[in-house]
């Protein structure tokens, strides 16, 4: 049995979340969460930044009940590498509630592609956060994201706003719908109409393959104030940006919780008071079906959805 410590100064996800006052439309699903561990049962990889604490998926689900949302998709956290059983086996025992987003590499084979798709795997994550993970060959990237497109997952990309330009060629040659998690996370302290922004809004126009999830306003935000102590207006710095890219791209955004939070540095947020969050950046109820519920019912469980 694996033991396993803590990178000194973990933050644990909160315990006993508020009831949020925004009752989240039928359906609804957490479309970025992950699970860590157990780690005596999945073991962390070798090559990880950091060693989290374990959170399950009996806890990730009954978050999931708690908040009031009907489904999960299941992204592999960096701390386990390639090796995707603990996301597996959270997909495998959710009853069809979740889908799940995988890292693979080049070794994998067809046979353990399917497997995973046979579990619910939708997608690959590739993550170009230099503090997170190794660098990987863009070649090996390419080669995986072609295999991957003949079983009709999309491929999920991790990356900082000052990284687009050099990114942009590779983001653009990619043969599947691309999924950019917490919006290719921007610099709010600058103007959300200024050039850096504006760069990653034109990268979403010219290229109608692109999504974005508007997430993760904590780790983005600098002036707060933070989803603590009952607070309704959290992370106001933020809010521009994501209801930009809301409005603009309402059929191609998605949100989630990002539970249980990994390598959060500050403060670790009520993730009651985060989905108070998102009628703040999606401001209709029309607006919040499409990114709660309709959005990613067509990417994750199309074959639910009527044509």
């Amino acid at each position: 049995m694996s033991e396993f410590t803590k990178t000194p100064g973990w933050l644990d996800w909160y315990a006993g979340p508020s009831q949020p006052r925004f009752q989240v439309p039928e359906g609804a699903v957490d479309a970025h969460c992950h699970v860590f561990g157990p780690g005596a049962e999945f073991p962390y990889a070798p090559e990880r930044k950091y060693t989290p604490c374990d959170a399950s998926k009996a806890q990730l689900y009954a978050l999931r009940d708690h908040l009031g949302f009907a489904r999960n998709v299941v992204v592999q956290a960096t701390c386990h590498g390639a090796d995707n059983r603990a996301m597996v086996d959270a997909l495998v025992h959710s009853g069809g509630k979740a889908r799940g987003v995988a890292t693979v590499r080049r070794s994998v084979t067809d046979e353990e592609l399917q497997a995973m798709h046979d579990a619910g795997v939708r997608g690959v994550r590739f993550n170009f956060v230099k503090r997170l993970v190794d660098f990987t060959p863009k070649d090996e990237l390419l080669e995986i994201a072609g295999r991957i497109a003949k079983l009709g997952w999309h491929v999920v990309i991790y990356f900082e706003a000052v990284d687009l330009p050099e990114l942009w060629d590779f983001f653009t040659a990619l043969p599947t719908t691309v999924v950019v998690d917490h919006m290719g996370r921007p610099d709010v302290s600058k103007p959300v109409d200024g050039p850096e922004f504006e760069l990653f809004l034109k990268f979403m126009r010219e290229h109608p393959n692109v999504w974005s999830k508007v997430s993760c306003p904590e780790r983005l935000s600098v002036a707060g104030p933070k989803a603590l102590d009952g607070e309704q207006a959290a992370y106001r710095d933020v809010v521009p940006f994501a209801r930009k890219v809301v409005e603009e791209f309402p059929d191609r955004v998605l949100w989630g919780t990002d539970w249980p939070h990994p390598n959060l540095k500050d403060h670790m947020p009520d993730d009651g008071l985060l989905v108070d969050f998102i009628p703040h950046i999606a401001t209709t109820p029309e607006l919040q079906r499409q990114l709660l519920v309709d959005n990613p019912m067509r990417l994750y469980w199309p074959e639910e959805v009527k044509g």
